[in-house]
C-alpha cells in the first residue's frame, strides 16, 4: 500500500507530460469534414459572428470605440468567417496549437 500510493502519482503526472508530445489528430492527417458537421460548424460560428458584431455595435453605441474602428473590427471579423468558410471551416492557423498563441515567442 505504501508502495502503491506513490506510484499512483507518478503514474498521473506522467500522462500530461506524455499527451502534450503526442501529436494532434490535424497535425498527424489532414481532416476532412462530412457535410453534416460543415453545416454545424457554419451556424456556430454565423451566430457567434453575429453577437460579436453585436458586441461591437455595443460598444459604438456606448462611446467606447468610433464608428469606424467598431466597422473596421466588424470587417475583420467578416473576414475571417469568409476564410473560415472557403476552408471549409477548418481553421488554417497556429491558434488552436499549444504555445503558438499570437505574441507568444519560444
Amino acid at each position: 500500500m505504501a508502495i502503491a500510493i506513490p506510484l499512483s502519482f507518478t503514474a498521473l503526472y506522467a500522462l500530461p507530460a506524455h499527451a502534450e508530445n503526442m501529436p494532434s489528430p490535424s497535425e498527424s492527417a489532414p481532416v476532412k469534414l462530412t457535410k453534416e458537421q460543415k453545416k454545424e460548424l457554419s451556424t456556430l460560428q454565423k451566430d457567434l459572428l453575429e453577437k460579436r458584431k453585436e458586441v461591437i455595435s455595443k460598444y459604438v453605441e456606448y462611446g467606447v470605440l468610433t464608428k469606424e474602428k467598431g466597422q473596421k473590427i466588424i470587417s475583420r471579423l467578416e473576414q475571417r468567417y469568409a476564410e473560415l468558410e472557403k476552408n471549409d471551416f477548418i481553421p488554417k492557423c497556429n491558434g488552436f496549437k499549444k504555445g503558438h498563441h499570437k505574441g507568444h515567442h519560444e
